[in-house]
């Protein structure tokens, strides 16, 4: 039976949520009055010699309205200004982009390809000419553009047919999603592959993008990559050659298009895959002994190696192909989402929570922490913070004022409440009517073939037909 957590919304100043967090032993740290001028948070950071005008970062997510051919529509195009317009000095990666069409995650992602660079080029002016409108300037404005290949969660055609392109064959996430041993690519389609992200890299580049986020996050196939133990060949088993992915597409982006940043978003830890049990519940896929597919994890399959040791050693290589700002997340959307996206309501396709929510968040933070103490020297962007509502200014005032991440990411929140950054930075009370609560709709709407947005607090979308069949499915996902 699914446990009824306490709700952000029950606790009416920080410290009584403070308190609660305390009794809970949830390690939040929570900043009661955020100082005048936006703290910590208004600070700017260097970057090889750049500056970065603040401390907030916007963070990549996945977007399902663009053309069928990849390019950016005018629901792209207006998402993404609303970034520009955040206040938010750093756009971190701005969208998950696919840089082939055989590993897009749905059949409206974008795509990274000559045909598409144009417009792209476009859009990104028309982010830095509007950040200058509402500011004032845009020279200390940083913005990337994640590319990835979803691998095992390819959805190229039809939003319906998955058509997986594994890196190895995963004794559960092949049981739960259906896979097999023939979806996993070749060495020669893995180059294929790596070529197209130096591909994209140039076009990000000659489009005006400041650096390329490379994805090696939420299982796509960079990061199952990483646990690439039993498969054979140069990309498989050792530490040098699970990581080769990495190092190829690195070296033929500084070679192709010098001077552009490499950034990447990394899985600091994994966990088992869960599913829905009898109850609604989710719970973990049966397994015994030790694991060794959670990346960063400490082989039992549910929690973090306390020392980071993989995660460490792959920073450190980072640093060694010139990488000086990553992104952290933890676990996936696909298979553990109460872990990597906590929130207190169930997406349409999902599970009800097995830990409160806030545990997770409290994951999300201690995993940053642990890494910027043993990578002394790497800008970090912290992610997780949507889930703290109103409260998410004072955890992300608090984790950059005590050194516990350079950055504060935020993703869902973006989508109802772009300009809570700007708010906070000019002392303005945030709206709570446009803080996201972590319906989940902007998960469900595009799991059931609709346009990515925030259906219940963005008024654009709120009069979209999608919003009433949004809820109709909803409605029929409780009967």
């Amino acid at each position: 039976m699914a446990k009824i957590w306490r709700k952000v919304t029950e606790f009416k100043t920080p410290e009584a949520f403070s308190e609660y967090l305390k009794s809970e032993n949830f390690s939040i740290g929570i900043t009661e009055k955020i100082p005048s001028g936006g703290g910590a948070l208004a600070r700017p950071c260097t970057l090889h010699g750049r500056t970065i005008g603040n401390r907030w970062a916007i963070l990549p997510m996945e977007g399902w309205d663009c053309e069928q051919d990849g390019r950016p529509s005018e629901l792209t195009r207006r998402r993404w200004l609303r970034f520009a317009i955040s206040g938010a000095k750093l756009i971190y990666g701005t969208e998950a982009a696919a840089v082939m069409h055989s590993g897009r995650s749905n059949p409206r992602q974008l795509l990274v390809a000559p045909h598409t660079a144009d417009a792209l080029k476009s859009l990104c002016t028309e982010m830095r000419a509007a950040h200058k409108e509402r500011f004032g300037r845009n020279d200390d404005l940083m913005i990337g553009l994640q590319l990835t290949h979803s691998g095992r969660f390819s959805h190229p055609n039809k939003p319906d047919v998955l058509e997986p392109r594994t890196a190895y064959a995963h004794p559960l996430l092949d049981r739960k999603f259906g896979c097999s041993p023939a979806d996993v690519v070749s060495d020669a389609e893995v180059r294929e592959i790596i070529d197209h992200f130096i591909q994209a890299a140039v076009i990000a580049r000659n489009a005006g993008f400041d650096f390329v986020d490379v994805k090696h996050a939420h299982g796509y196939l960079g990061h199952e990559f990483l646990t690439a133990y039993d498969r054979p060949g140069p990309y498989g088993g050792t530490f040098e050659n699970r990581t080769r992915f990495f190092r190829e597409i690195a070296e033929g982006i500084r070679k192709a298009a010098p001077g552009l940043e490499i950034s990447v978003r990394l899985s600091l830890f994994d966990i088992f895959p869960f599913v829905k049990g009898e109850d609604g519940v989710g719970h973990p896929m049966e397994w015994h002994g030790h694991y060794p597919y959670a990346f960063g994890g400490d082989g039992t399959g549910m929690y973090m190696d306390p020392e980071l040791k993989e995660p460490v050693r792959f920073v450190n290589l980072l640093k060694e192909y010139g990488v000086g700002l990553i992104c952290a997340t933890i676990g996936s959307p696909y298979y553990n989402v109460h872990m990597q996206r906590p929130a207190y309501y169930p997406v349409s396709d999902g599970y009800l929570m097995p830990e409160h929510p806030l545990y997770n968040v409290a994951r999300h933070l201690e995993a940053v922490r642990e890494l910027r103490r043993r990578c002394p020297g790497m800008l970090v962007v912290g992610s997780g913070y949507t889930c703290l509502q109103e409260y998410l200014p004072n955890a992300a005032e608090y984790a950059v004022s005590h050194d516990e991440t350079d950055f504060a990411g935020i993703g869902r929140m973006v989508l109802s409440y772009p300009e809570i950054c700007a708010d906070v930075l000019a002392d303005r009370t945030p709206d709570r009517c446009r803080i996201c609560r972590t319906f989940g709709d902007c998960t469900s709407a595009p799991r059931n073939g609709m346009v990515s947005g925030c259906y219940p607090l963005d008024h654009f979308y709120k009069q979209r037909p999608e919003a009433a069949h949004l809820k109709e499915i909803k409605k029929a996902a409780k009967a």
